[in-house]
This record gives C-alpha cells, structure tokens and sequence, in this order.
C-alpha cells in the first residue's frame, strides 16, 4: 500500500472531499509552486490525486458528473501526459455506483468561458481545469490521480452548477483510498507462449481477406473465435456475425467459424447454391472431426470428452450421434452404458486443461482397457503450451491475471491450471475489468492470454498495473511457437 496525498486547489474543494493533505491554490503559478515543493518531499512511491472542480467541454455533461482523467494537457504545450491508471479508478467509482467519465482533461492558466471552449471541446477533451497539468508535471513518476466534478456547463453557470460540483466531490473519497492500497511495487511476470495461436491468425485472416477481396459485408456463422474484441474489430471492417446460416442473405458470402460445425449445417449450406462460403475451421479441429467419422465407420462406440455445450462438441457431437457420448467429468464416466465387447474409442476437445482430461482418460480406461485412442493428442499444441507456460510461474505468483472472454474454453482452461498449482486467478475481458481489490498487498502478478485473445489488451493489463507504482517487468518464454496453417484456396 502507498501513501496517499490528496491536492485540491482551494478550501472549499478540500472540505467538500472530506480534507485533502495539501491546499495548492488555484491557477497555473500557485500550482507549479506548490508542485515543486511535492517534488521535493515526496519520494516516488506515494499515490498523488488531484480533486476539484472544472468546467464541462463535452456537451453531454452536466453539474455534478465526475471526471476521472485519463489524459492531462494543457493549452500552452503539444504534449500530454497518459494516467492508464484512469482505467483502474474508472472501475473502481462504477463498481462503488458512481456514475463517472473517463477521458482527457486540459488545463488552462486562466478560466475559459462557456462561449470560448469550442475549439478545447473539438480536441476531444472532456473538462477544463486551472491546476492539473502545473502541478503534476513536476511528479513525473508517482502513481496519480485526477479526479474532477463538473461545476459549469454552456448552460449552466459556476453559481449553481458550483453546488453541484462540491456536493459530488465526497464520493471520490473511497475508490481513491482504494485506489492508493493497491498502489506499490509490483513484479509482473509473463507467461510465453500467450495469445494468438496459428488456427485463430488463420481464421481472423479469413474474415479479413474475405472482406478485401468480395467486398463488405462478409457474413460470419457465429464468433469467428471466442474474443469479443475481435468480433468487434472485424465488425468495423465489415463482418456481420449471425448465428445460423438462415440469417445469411442469397449471393453472400458467408465464413464458417474457426470451432468447426456439425454435418447438418454444412447440408444447410450446400442448400444454398448462391452462397460464396468459406471454411475458417481450425485444422487442429478438423483432424478431431476426421477421427470421428473414422472411428464410426469402424463400428466404434466414441467418447468425446469436453463440454456439450461448446460450438466445437456440438460441432463434433454432429459427425455421429448416434454414436458418441459426450463426458466432462468423472461422474459422466461412470454413467456410459456402452454394450459390453463392442470397441471403443475417445477423442478430446481440443481446449481442454490437460492434466483434468488425463484423469478422465484414465478412469475410462479403467472401464475400457482396449479403448481406442487418438493417432495423435487431440488437445492442440496452443492449449498445452498455453497451460504449461501458466504452470511454470503460477507457484511464484501471488495472483495470475488471465485475459479474455468467459465463453472462451481455452481461456477458461488457465483459470483453472493456475488455481490448481495454487495460485489465485482471475479472468478478465481487458483491463478496464481489473480490480483495486485484488491488487492491494499483492507483488508478484502473472499474465497470461487465451489463444482468441489479441496481445494489444495484455499490453493495456501490464499498462495499468504499472500506472500504479515501480514495476519490474519480464517475460518468461517456455517455447516458441512455428506453427502455421495454410489459408483457404478462395482467399489465399
């Protein structure tokens, strides 16, 4: 936990907070002065936040609302100053019901009327205060805070809105002191192989060249993988995502997502001779459905071990029904009533966490010694060095941060790999879904990425956590990955 030192311009916006350690004074010379002498007592490690009042840029606004600055400027600079910790404290005041924006601030050394902002408001700032900037330049590498509450809008004046603006400053109060307890040095240690896999490239490839080539829109029969922001960043570009292939339009082209799909959808799409479609199905995934439909030919009974209600078992389930079973457990084990002597064989889900699929491949095999197995590991290479990768620094980690989406199997799967070796994980979106809470009095922090999942948020994850004091970063790589699968003949 650092120590907390709370500024506000004046008197009165340090009584409405509740008391704040130091009164620096309003306007750009009060604040570098007192900004100067910070510098000279403070040491690097306490946690510096501003709170007071400013005025409203962004229309929307109005007396009262809170600002949590994510971007300082000024008016007398082209430079700025990022505070990524604005994501952290953002959250913090939601997850406390405060309504709260989020976004740059300017400052500016005198006040800035209402019918003068239009070319501060075009900048895309938010609010315009008298103090921000002076004074946090001169802390440079603090952990810092800018929290603002609008007193005046172009349709409100200072008089009323004033009101307003103090009687909303209390409430920054506790997310701040939250805030400054999880605050310090951290060690944050990546975990290598993390990420993108060669099948989900591959298939976000697809939809890209698909796009460029026939031209939007480019229909996608579900999640193209699992990762809500590379659904909406394909969406940008022109992908439109459907849930069954009756959505799709006559004459448009239409990509199978990279999960895999049943027989019955690819006779619902041979249905539809206008379509131009374009299989994204992982090759690691096509390879289980193969052994599928192999081991029915041969008259096997077949166990698919993984989830029934992920795409990529429904998808497989699809290939023989009537023979296989689906089990996730042990439990689902002991209830199979496969007719005594007839063969059998399992396959995995490619996703799965490899230590739990191995117990249950041994209890079947308990029950069915002659059990056929895979030519090859079903559970593909990404999965295993992704979990492998968790397993070597989970037990040197006092809390593994795992990025990506909760439907998300192999995502899923760290979470769980990371518990089991002891270590206390969490799963998050992007890092606007970070807690204060779990970071107070923890130093060791693992990061890691399920393969759907662009490396881009695990860079904004480090960013955040480093917003909030020294860290010492480093990145251990278990292997590299080569692999790389060939592109579709339709859009190579």
């Amino acid at each position: 936990m650092a120590d907390l030192q709370v500024l506000a311009p004046l008197r009165i916006e340090s009584f409405a907070y509740g008391g704040a350690d130091t009164v620096i004074g309003a306007g750009r010379d009060r604040a570098q002065r007192s900004g100067a002498k910070l510098a000279a007592r403070l040491d690097e490690l306490t946690a510096v936040a501003l709170v007071g009042v400013a005025g409203a840029l962004d229309p929307e606004l109005v007396p009262g609302d809170l600002i949590v600055a994510s971007e300082l400027r000024s008016t007398e600079s082209s430079t700025s100053r990022n505070l990524p910790g604005a994501v952290l404290l953002g959250a913090e005041f939601r997850r406390s019901r405060f309504a709260v924006h989020t976004g740059p601030v300017v400052t500016s050394p005198k006040y800035v009327p209402a019918n003068e902002r239009g070319d501060l408001a075009a900048s895309g700032a938010l609010a315009v205060d008298m103090e921000s900037s002076w004074v946090m330049d001169y802390l440079p590498n603090n952990p810092l805070a800018v929290v603002r509450s609008i007193s005046d809008t172009a349709t409100r004046g200072p008089m009323y809105g004033g009101l307003r603006a103090l009687g909303s400053l209390s409430s920054a109060r506790g997310p701040l002191e939250r805030w400054a307890r999880a605050c310090g040095q951290h060690e944050i240690i990546l975990a290598s192989p993390r990420s993108f896999c060669a099948g989900v490239e591959r298939a976000i490839e697809i939809v890209e060249r698909a796009i460029s080539q026939f031209g939007a829109p480019v229909y996608v029969r579900r999640q193209i993988v699992h990762n809500l922001h590379v659904v909406r960043g394909l969406e940008r570009k022109g992908a439109i995502f459907v849930e069954e292939i009756d959505e799709v339009p006559d004459g448009a082209v239409v990509v199978l997502a990279a999960h895999g799909v049943s027989p019955e959808v690819r006779r619902q799409v041979a249905e539809r001779d206008s379509l131009n479609v374009i299989d994204a199905t992982c090759p690691l995934v096509a390879k289980v459905h193969i052994e599928a439909r192999r081991y029915a030919a041969q008259d096997y009974n077949i166990v698919l071990i993984g989830h029934a209600e992920h795409e990529e078992v429904v998808g497989t389930f699809g290939e023989a029904p009537e023979r296989i079973r689906v089990v996730a457990s042990l439990k689902d084990v002991a209830r199979l009533d496969f007719e005594p002597n007839h063969p059998v064989a399992y396959l995995t889900q490619t996703t799965l966490a490899t230590d739990e699929t191995a117990e249950i491949i041994s209890s079947l095999r308990d029950r069915y010694p002659e059990a056929a197995a895979p030519s090859s590991n079903d559970i593909c290479y990404a999965t295993q060095n992704r979990q492998d990768a968790v397993r070597s620094i989970a037990h040197r980690c006092d809390l593994m941060i795992v990025v990506g989406s909760s439907n998300s199997s192999n995502t899923a799967r760290l979470v769980e790999v990371a518990q089991r070796e002891g270590c206390r994980a969490e799963l998050i979106e992007d890092s606007t879904q970070l807690e204060l809470a779990w970071l107070a009095g923890v130093r060791s922090i693992g990061v890691t990425a399920g393969a759907s999942v662009p490396d881009l948020l695990v860079q904004d994850v480090v960013s955040a956590i480093s917003s909030l004091g020294p860290v010492l970063l480093r990145e251990e790589i278990l292997v590299r990955e080569t692999v790389h699968f060939a592109l579709p003949t339709k859009v190579r």
